[in-house]
């Protein structure tokens, strides 16, 4: 004999005997009210607490050291793609480009000047007045001075761009966030001046238990699902329906959980990034099989019901139940529609006993 079979062997007499005491009431009674369980279609919902996200939430920063002289834009302003968001500092990188030019004209002219020699010299070679020595002399002096050229080229690209870096624009568009760094502060390479949302959509991040995802897949309860409900902080129902688009890869080893990633429509920007609520999913059941609560009990954590046979005889029966909707259990398996079952008085009844019954219609 199993555990579960030796607890249930002593804790159901217990139950049974727990109600002795009521005997003779139950002898008094007329009948005990029995019914059928009910058979429709349902529709039940679940709910997971959700994290919400912008599509697009990213840090903007300095990519170069200077002081802030300016701030096009204020916390909370809604900015367009490519629109100035700040102002670094730009005389030393603009000085810097400018040297940098400076020394690649001289460069080039130098170039120049090596490239007139090189051809002297190589007619002074075909003329057998000079030898072959200072042609090669000539040729690595023009080198040297094409890769001084092509360094320089680098240096002024670099300092361009570094030129460049000193107008700060927004990558996409979206709203600005906190600022906190004012006009006039000194900020480092990668300081962080604000950050972007772009919440035109969002994503709500969930977790489903491993058992209850299994059951899902199996039952393709979540296929094409694209009628999800979220439930704001002060229980409003957002506007939109959103959609599931991805399941994590993995199960949470330390929850047992896996995270599934809903995507829902924004237009009013009600929802902000880092915001909280509740994914609704509605399911609908065919024919499920309905119980009331009242007519169930519990021992370690097993459900069962008194069911009445044709004679009028009551039998424990164990059942499962699926979700509770209200005061009502959907049953998976144990109990059948046709059958009968104890609708009250399941302290007054014991295993085998024969009772007058009259039909009840829940």
């Amino acid at each position: 004999m199993s555990k579960a079979s030796l607890t249930l062997a002593v804790l159901l007499p217990l139950f049974i005997f727990s109600c002795s005491s009521n005997e003779k009431k139950y002898d008094s009674l007329e009948a005990f009210s029995i019914a059928s369980p009910l058979q429709k279609d349902t529709l039940f919902s679940k709910e997971y607490v959700a994290e919400i996200q912008a599509i697009k939430n990213v840090e903007i920063r300095s990519r170069v050291k200077g002081f802030i002289d300016k701030i096009h834009v204020d916390e909370g302003q809604f900015v367009k793609e490519g629109q100035i968001l700040f102002s670094i500092s730009a005389q030393a990188y603009t000085e810097d480009l400018q040297r940098s030019k400076a020394q690649l004209k001289s460069a080039q002219a130098e170039l120049k000047s090596v490239e007139v020699e090189l051809k002297n010299v190589k007619n002074l070679f075909e003329k057998r007045i000079i030898s072959k020595t200072e042609v090669e002399l000539a040729e690595a002096k023009l080198d040297a001075a094409e890769a001084k050229c092509h360094e320089i080229i680098s240096d002024v690209s670099i300092a361009q761009m570094n030129v460049s870096f000193t107008k700060i624009k927004a990558p996409f568009s979206g709203y600005i966030n906190r600022i906190p760094h004012k006009l006039g502060s000194l900020v480092e390479e990668g300081t962080m001046l604000t950050t972007i949302s772009d919440n035109q959509d969002i994503y709500a991040y969930f977790r489903v238990a491993e058992l209850e995802y299994l059951s899902f897949m199996k039952t393709k309860a979540l296929s094409n699902k694209k009628d999800l409900h979220l439930m704001l902080a002060d229980n409003s129902e957002h506007g939109e329906l959103g959609i599931i688009e991805t399941v994590e890869g993995e199960v949470d080893k330390t929850t047992g959980n896996i995270a599934f990633r809903a995507k829902f429509a924004n237009p009013k920007h009600l929802l902000k990034h880092g915001s909280t609520g509740k994914i609704r999913m509605d399911f609908n059941l065919k024919k499920a099989i309905l119980i009331p609560m009242s007519a169930t009990f519990e021992v370690q954590e097993n459900y069962y019901v008194y069911v009445v046979d044709r004679s009028n005889m009551v039998h424990l029966r164990r059942i499962f139940p699926k979700v509770s909707l209200d005061n009502t259990y959907v049953i998976s398996k144990g109990i059948s529609s046709n059958e009968r079952f104890l609708l009250d008085g399941i302290q007054l009844v014991k295993e085998g006993q024969k009772i007058k019954v009259k039909q009840s219609s829940n």
